[in-house]
């Protein structure tokens, strides 16, 4: 987990991106893996916009995107949700 200072300093960082990733009545599907993996190591901080059928769904599906991609989830506001992974190869 991040502390506190770092989440508010990425929060603000991702105030102004849009989101690169789009999950809809489909769900989680394989490509939607691919297109957020891709995502995060190219920028590393990214928004997903999460439309599911139910606001508990909705949930799940951020914990699980987080979970399965070993990302940080930095914020969730209705549906949109803030991801965080570093990556190391980019900061050399």
């Amino acid at each position: 987990m991040l502390n506190r200072a770092i989440q508010r300093n990425l929060i603000s960082k991702a105030h102004h991106l849009h989101p690169v990733v789009m999950i809809g009545q489909k769900g989680i599907t394989e490509n939607v893996h691919t297109e957020i993996e891709a995502a995060l190591l190219a920028h590393e901080l990214i928004k997903i916009r999460v439309i599911a059928p139910t606001r508990e769904t909705r949930v799940e599906w951020v914990k699980e995107l987080a979970d399965s991609h070993k990302a940080a989830l930095i914020q969730q506001v209705g549906h949109i949700a803030v991801f965080f992974r570093a990556n190391p190869e980019k900061r050399k």
